[in-house]
């Protein structure tokens, strides 16, 4: 005669353990694209926490520039400083937010030389979380920058015509400009091979584009062939609609054209983008 026998397990069994791994309760439900952006973008912020260093361009860059470019030319070029205030800042603002784009290729870059990036695709998120949450954090460094400036023109006598209005509406036009050419910069974080190099190549770029324009000077006092350029160049468009606004003579032309060439440069650069990410990392 046979007797069955039937097996208890301990509630801490490596059975039970095991059983339990396998339960067929439903999975959570999966992250949308937002919701995972914006933890990608508090993730950056929180490196930032956790390593202020990161915000010394964003913070330095506008101080230094606009002061010392105020009380080193404003005299010669104006007559005073006070004067040449009224024009040089909306041009230091735009100077020092496109500078500081470039940590959206070097963060990227960054985590891909780091191994972490692997983790990252492994998980089941929207793909281009990573680099939206990006760029959403350096949309956050880029309005600390332009807010600096502003901050400091106006405790050293900057009035802007347009009001306080016209002051956002400078700061947001800026930033669209900037999200725009972030996305030129995390395509090269997916091409070049160390953050340091993209870093060169924005300096090599951006130099070159921002000192050649009306940032400093009216490009009327420039030589012609040097004028052409000048007056061509899109950080000078970017300026002359960031002037216009603050100061109150901003046509919908210049507005409208920073507008379309941000536009330009996401439909571009954010495919492509995109293609890269899926296709080197």
């Amino acid at each position: 005669m046979t007797t069955a026998s039937t097996t208890h397990h301990a509630p801490g069994s490596p059975d039970r353990a095991l059983r339990d791994a396998l339960s067929t309760r439903p999975r959570p439900p999966r992250t949308s694209a937002l919701s995972a952006s914006l933890t990608f973008a508090r993730r950056a912020l929180l490196k930032i926490k956790h390593v202020p260093e990161q915000l010394a361009d964003a913070i330095m860059i506008p101080i230094l520039f606009t002061v010392m470019f105020t009380y080193l030319f404003g005299g010669a070029m104006a007559g005073s400083t006070r004067e040449y205030l009224q024009f040089l800042l909306p041009g230091t603002m735009v100077f020092a937010v496109l500078l500081i784009t470039v940590y959206a290729g070097v963060n990227l870059k960054t985590d891909i030389t780091s191994g972490v990036i692997d983790r990252f695709r492994s998980m089941p998120i929207w793909r281009p979380a990573l680099i939206v949450g990006g760029l959403i954090s350096d949309a956050a460094r880029n309005l600390l920058a332009a807010g600096l400036v502003v901050a400091l023109g106006l405790a050293m006598g900057f009035r802007p015509d347009g009001g306080v209005i016209g002051v956002l509406l400078a700061i947001a036009l800026v930033l669209a400009f900037a999200f725009g050419l972030s996305w030129v910069w995390a395509t090269l974080g997916l091409v070049l091979r160390t953050p340091s190099a993209i870093s060169a190549v924005s300096f090599l770029v951006q130099f070159p584009l921002t000192f050649a324009s009306n940032v400093f000077v009216d490009p009327q006092t420039m030589p012609g062939w040097l004028r052409t350029f000048v007056e061509v160049n899109p950080v000078s468009l970017l300026v002359d609609a960031v002037r216009g606004l603050m100061h109150g003579t901003a046509q919908a032309g210049q507005i409208g054209g920073v507008l379309i060439a941000s536009g330009l440069l996401v439909a571009v650069f954010g495919p492509l983008t995109m293609h890269l990410y899926r296709t080197r990392t």
